[in-house]
Formats: C-alpha cells, structure tokens, sequence
C-alpha cells in the first residue's frame, strides 16, 4: 500500500481535489488514515450485510473506490452478487487490479457510474443492499435528495441502505472542538500540518456534510421511515435506512 503523500505540495487551491490516478494510487492508504475508526465501521457494514442480506438480492455499492468493501463482503457472503459503481476511471482501474489479483472477478462486477449523470443510465436491478460508504458527502446537496428517492424505489421491500459520511454538529459551538480533535488524529497518523491544511483546502465545495438530524431528515423524506445511526465520532456518522414502514404501537 504506497503511502499518502499528495498534500505535501503546495500546487492546489480551494475545491482542486479530484479522484484522479495520483488520487487512486494512496487512496486505500489516505482512507486508513484519515476516517477515524475506517476498519471498525467496515467491519460493522459487513455485519449489517450479513444479517440484512435479502437472499438472491444484489449488493450494490456507490462509490466503490478501489473495492476494499466489495473484496470483504466478497469473502463474507460467497453467495451474494456484488456491484460497484464509480465514476472515477482511475479508481476502477485500481479496483480491478487487486479483485484480479484476488480471483474475484466472477464475484464482483465494476461499473462506471457517475450519481451527478443522468440516474437512469445506473441499473439497480434486484438491489437488497445499496452502500455508500464517504460517498454521499460528494454530491451537490440539491441533487441528494433525487438520489436517495431514487435508491428507495430501486431497493426491494426490506431492503437495506448503508451510509457512512462525515458531518457537521448539531450545535455550532462544538464545530471548532470537533475540528481540533480530527485534525489531531489525522497527526496522529503522520500526517503534517501543511497537509492537512491543503487538504482541507483542496476539499473546500467538494465535499459538503450535513449535520446528522439533516442527513436523517433527508433519508426520511426520501421514503426511509426507519432510518437511524449505528456510529458516531466526533464529526463522522454511519446511518441505516431500511425500506419498510415504521412500526408503531397504539
């Protein structure tokens, strides 16, 4: 895994960053280090996979990056078909080398996909299980709402949407702690303070989070009556959406 060093450069502005094949190349490397706790939530995706999987349903994944997600569940659920899209070239391509390499290519099926495109050119047939994994935060937020509707009505009855995003608080007083302790993980992990100011930069209108009751409410206008978080840290939260209606007790 070569590691991260694409920050170190001063030679980008606001809103540079791309998933390009410099990108790509330390991506699984920047994800280790840079999303705290990244090996425990997957660990809890792959556990949610295993007990929500619908049977001869399809696993789909929206933002697939280099399939890191894809390979475990792979291994996890030898029975399950597994999608991932990405729009990204440089990702897919780096995707492919390693689920090759690992003999899985009857196993995982990659697409290129892009969510800001026109919705309908992405099949979702037989989804059970849609994932998106710090993928969601890179769509422009008047277009969030057309892609979880369209997620909702592509899931079958019982399906399952996982979501993993980085977020705001919900009181704006606690921002600049949240932000001191974030940063200081991402020291902790080697990482400069030039880098991550860069980097910050670089993401400026790029990625844009919402807070966790925003990121709840949008789920649920969206037809995901049970929607709830199954993570928090600090600024980072996992949500679970399920497609049925809410159970209530007179």
């Amino acid at each position: 895994m070569k590691k991260d060093r694409i920050f170190l450069t001063s030679d980008r502005g606001p809103g540079s960053f791309e998933f390009n094949a410099e990108v790509a190349e330390v991506f699984d490397d920047m994800l280790v280090r840079s999303i705290p706790f990244y090996l425990e939530q997957q660990a809890m995706i792959l556990e949610l996979c295993k007990r929500w999987w619908p049977q001869g349903t399809i696993i789909y994944d929206l933002g697939c990056s280099t399939a890191t997600t894809l390979i475990a569940l792979a291994r996890e659920l030898p029975a399950a078909r597994l999608v991932g899209y990405d729009s990204s070239s440089p990702m897919l391509d780096r995707a492919s080398k390693k689920r090759d390499e690992l003999n899985l290519k009857d196993r995982i099926d990659l697409r290129y996909g892009d969510l800001n495109g026109e919705l309908s050119e992405l099949s979702l047939e037989n989804a059970g299980i849609i994932i998106m994994a710090w993928t969601l935060q890179f769509v422009p937020p008047r277009r969030r709402e057309k892609v979880i509707r369209w997620i909702y009505d592509s899931l079958a009855e019982d399906g399952v949407l996982l979501v993993s995003e980085k977020v705001l608080p919900g009181e704006q007083d606690f921002k600049s702690l949240f932000t001191d302790v974030y940063y200081q993980f991402k020291r902790q992990r080697g990482y400069v303070d030039e880098e991550i100011a860069r980097k910050r930069e670089a993401l400026e209108n790029v990625l844009v989070p919402y807070r966790i009751d925003e990121n709840l409410a949008l789920f649920r206008r969206s037809g995901f009556e049970l929607a709830e978080t199954f993570f928090q840290w600090f600024n980072f939260a996992s949500f679970l959406c399920i497609k049925k209606p809410a159970t209530i007790s007179l």
